[in-house]
């Protein structure tokens, strides 16, 4: 008797099935990614006993941390700043003398009675005179210095006609015939990162000579001072200063130059001892890695203004590894109640597509300065934007975002980040006060930001003794 082909064929279909599903990938409801920093070992180890804990094996999510494959090759000491990789690029310094700022060809005419440009201090200096072009006026003329973001100005000096200040002369030298004209002003020490912008105001209905920021020279002092330009995509301190454009400058001195070449003088050493060290944090790196297999190494140099990068190149490799419903995003500094997110998603009966749940800042003005400085986003608020020390996105945002990684411009911070990519397509906002935002403790919340390792530690051990990871006493 002959068999159907249908039933020689069922045990090779089968087969092929069976092969087929065991090498997919496992489904998740939900996928918690953790930003982390390479050096933050301490962090990880801590999240590995702690909070991870809260659910058995069988119910815990999947968990990876996220860290740039690259270290920043610049010892700390060197960097433009704490947040970037930028090389302070200090050389030769000019000591005991004043400085001219600026100095360039003749000026231009300008419409405008008001200009001003923006700069940074890269290492401590004293300003000791302002000044402006000294045939520039035929009316009363005032320079002023202000700290970015402040609306008073720190130093002020006035030209007039009749008292229009002077040109700098180095003593027992001949005059130079300089353009400028300064007046002397009270001298206090911009410190390192300070950042200014320099203002002239003119009452000349003929407007100010000046120099374009791209036509002047400036006079660094060896390195000690940057101008930042609009164009670059660095804006002035604030629009309501006048356009952007130079009509005068200021001298001044570089302070503590004896440390500052001391500081110089140590960074062969310093680079040396900076590559042992990271060539003996990528050995550990490494092996913690094969140890828990938790770790995703993304292509980015592993700074904190390179984070969103960090979370975009994560989100392509998330869309392409894994199946999910939900991505809790988080940082490695933060305790999570994973019981209480568990069960807020499944009282939210939240769903997709297109869902973002977490605590939303609204209406979040721009800083200019500081490690939040935004010199790239035009407006004076960012939109809505989650807290990033807890959030939930479903799958197919993270899909779009790993989609258009190549084509989204990364701003500050990733949390404003990824308010600005949100804002092209609308999602779902849940807002939720139990993603605190700030350092805290709350027993009901889902995620609190800003722990040492220790303290992550006593967060847990108290939730295990009574099931309040912030006061036993009053449980």
């Amino acid at each position: 008797m002959r068999r159907p082909l249908l039933l020689l064929l069922c045990p090779c279909l089968l087969g092929l099935f069976l092969q087929l599903w065991l090498r997919s990938p496992p489904h998740h409801p939900l996928v918690i990614g953790i930003l982390s920093a390479r050096q933050h070992r301490a962090l990880r180890d801590t999240i590995r006993g702690t909070w991870l804990q809260a659910l058995p094996p069988a119910r815990r999510p999947l968990l990876r941390f996220i860290v740039g494959s690259e270290p920043c090759s610049v010892p700390p000491e060197d960097r433009e700043d704490p947040y970037s990789c930028r090389l302070l690029n200090l050389s030769g310094p000019v000591l005991h003398r004043e400085i001219e700022a600026f100095s360039g060809p003749p000026p231009g005419r300008s419409p405008h009675r008001q200009l001003s440009v923006t700069f940074r201090v890269l290492h401590p200096l004293i300003i000791t005179r302002l000044g402006a072009w000294c045939p520039g006026f035929s009316r009363n003329l005032s320079v002023r210095l202000f700290q970015a973001e402040h609306e008073e100005a720190l130093l002020v000096a006035r030209l007039t006609a009749l008292s229009p200040g002077a040109p700098l002369t180095t003593p027992g030298a001949p005059p130079t015939g300089a353009a400028l004209c300064y007046k002397p002003v009270e001298q206090f020490i911009l410190p390192e990162g300070f950042h200014g912008t320099l203002r002239w105001d003119s009452h000349d209905a003929e407007g100010l000579p000046m120099w374009g920021v791209h036509r002047v020279t400036l006079n660094d002092g060896g390195g000690v001072l940057r101008v930042t330009a609009a164009d670059e995509g660095l804006l002035p301190y604030d629009f309501s200063q006048g356009t952007e454009g130079i009509a005068g400058g200021f001298t001044y001195t570089i302070h503590d130059g004896e440390l500052l070449l001391q500081r110089l003088s140590a960074r062969p050493q310093r680079l040396a001892q900076h590559r042992a060290a990271l060539e003996e944090e990528e050995a550990e790196l490494q092996a913690e890695s094969h140890a828990h297999g938790d770790i995703v190494f993304v292509e980015v140099v592993d700074t904190y203004r390179n984070v969103p990068r960090k979370l975009l190149l994560f989100y392509r490799w998330l869309a392409a590894a894994a199946s999910f419903h939900f991505l809790l995003k988080t940082d490695d500094d933060c305790f999570l109640q994973l019981d209480n997110v568990l069960r807020a998603l499944e009282e939210r009966r939240l769903r997709g597509p297109n869902a973002w749940w977490g605590n939303f800042r609204l209406n979040w003005a721009v800083d200019r300065t500081g490690k939040w400085q935004e010199l790239e986003y035009m407006s004076p608020a960012y939109p809505a934007f989650a807290c990033g020390a807890g959030y939930v996105i479903s799958r197919d945002v993270v899909q779009w975002l790993a989609a258009n990684a190549d084509r989204l411009k990364t701003y500050q911070g990733e949390d404003v980040s990824m308010g600005i990519w949100m804002a092209a397509i609308g999602p779902r906002r849940y807002q939720d006060e139990g993603w605190l935002c700030e350092k805290s403790c709350d027993r009901a919340m889902l995620s609190a930001p800003q722990f040492s390792p220790q303290e992550l530690g006593e967060l847990w051990q108290r939730k295990l003794r009574c099931g309040n990871p912030c006061d036993c006493a009053n449980t």
